[in-house]
């Protein structure tokens, strides 16, 4: 038995699956609860059956186990340890009988064995075969009721029963006393209660309890549980995720065409607009976008011409483009892209692979991270990639820092 505060360690189940519940704890004062992992599996992750918490369980638990224990209750206890001890000394003599039909069959055994003819081998190889039979019988007789005899159940002395007679008057006191430990109040419930059958109505904010106590008897109660405030209402995570790809490009009034133009709406169904934007990037801390103030060079020119010029297929270019490897430019929101290819574009296109790049494949093996992963490292400029545009292993190549960082060297 553990030290945790959860009261119903080990004997609540699930209502629902019949499963033993498993205990949680969180928060600052480790508040515990129970759970239950279930078998239903939805999009490749376990599905809860119940998860609660264990506060106003254990309270409504402790509430009905101590109004159990009135003194007539506990005198009854002392009964029930009385009725145990005549049950165990019933089941003995049960066993001794066991014991004594064991040790005549196997002397019955022996007595017929001995008195075949020796010239009879077979009937005196089946004899003794049954004469060994009998032997391990008597043996499991015996070990059985050595254990039996072992386990008989303590009995109270006359000092520990006025004892537990006393406790009557002050066991609210002793139940909530700061010198009862947790595992002393788990090891007080456990003397009447076997199990808590836990089942829970959300939508009638109850849960109902079934207690079972030793001897058969059930009692059922319900606990009223909190209500719970509806989470708030969100906008959809893809389209964050994109107006978090878009800020990084582009400024509100295209991130705005860009959503509308797909088909997207805010949380209360209505079309984007600029303050709608920038409302959103303010809400979930997304920076807005700030031009760069550097002079651009180089030719502005369609995807296709500069497919050309690099010696590449537009798709690579547009593959680029889409994963943010390489900055394209649009004079109107849906206009065709356009890519200004400058000395630093250029030096990113070669014919053979240079010293220190490898594969994509390689490279994730390598960080130990994922395709995606390398691909937003790249653009960020932590990693630096090329496109290899001849030879029989043309395409991407991910250059891999000299001194990987690692626990001792970050």
């Amino acid at each position: 038995m553990r030290e945790g505060s959860a009261l119903l360690q080990g004997i609540a189940t699930c209502g629902s699956c019949g499963r033993r519940l498993c205990v949680y704890y969180r928060g600052r004062n480790a508040a515990p609860g129970y759970y239950c992992a279930g078998k239903n599996v939805v999009k490749g992750r376990g599905e809860y059956c119940l998860n609660i918490g264990g506060n106003q369980i254990d309270a409504a638990v402790s509430a009905a186990f101590l109004k159990a224990l009135a003194p007539a209750a506990l005198e009854a206890c002392l009964k029930a340890v009385e009725q145990i001890d005549a049950d165990h000394d019933n089941s003995v003599a049960h066993f001794r009988c066991d014991l004594e039909r064991a040790r005549y069959a196997a002397q019955r055994a022996e007595r017929r064995y001995r008195s075949v003819d020796s010239e009879n081998r077979l009937v005196a190889r089946g004899l003794e075969a049954e004469w060994e039979k009998s032997l391990r019988e008597l043996e499991t007789a015996e070990a059985e009721l050595a254990r039996r005899e072992q386990a008989r159940p303590r009995t109270l002395a006359p000092q520990e029963r006025n004892a537990v007679l006393a406790l009557s008057k002050d066991l609210d006191r002793v139940w909530s006393a700061p010198t009862t430990t947790d595992r002393d109040r788990k090891e007080l419930l456990r003397t009447l209660v076997e199990e808590v059958v836990i089942a829970v109505e959300r939508d009638k904010y109850n849960a109902h309890l079934t207690l079972r106590w030793r001897g058969g008897l059930l009692t059922d109660t319900d606990v009223p549980l909190p209500r719970s405030h509806p989470a708030p209402i969100r906008t959809a995570e893809d389209t964050v995720e994109l107006l978090r790809r878009l800020a990084a490009h582009y400024p509100d009034t295209v991130i705005a065409g860009v959503l509308n133009r797909q088909g997207r709406k805010t949380v209360t169904g209505l079309s984007f607009t600029v303050s709608r934007v920038s409302s959103l990037r303010t809400s979930w801390e997304i920076p807005c976008f700030e031009p760069t103030q550097q002079t651009q060079t180089g030719d502005c020119m369609t995807v296709e011409r500069a497919a050309q010029t690099l010696g590449v297929a537009p798709s690579t270019l547009h593959r680029w483009l889409n994963e943010g490897i390489i900055a394209g430019e649009q004079v109107t929101p849906g206009a065709p892209w356009r890519i200004r290819l400058t000395d630093e574009l250029r030096s990113r296109f070669v014919e053979n692979v240079p010293d220190g790049y490898v594969m994509m494949l390689k490279a994730t093996h390598v960080l130990g991270v994922t395709r995606q992963t390398v691909l937003q490292r790249v653009k960020r400029g932590e990693l630096q990639a090329i496109h290899v545009s001849r030879g029989r292993q043309k395409g991407l190549r991910i250059k891999i820092p000299e001194a990987l960082p690692d626990l001792f060297n970050a």
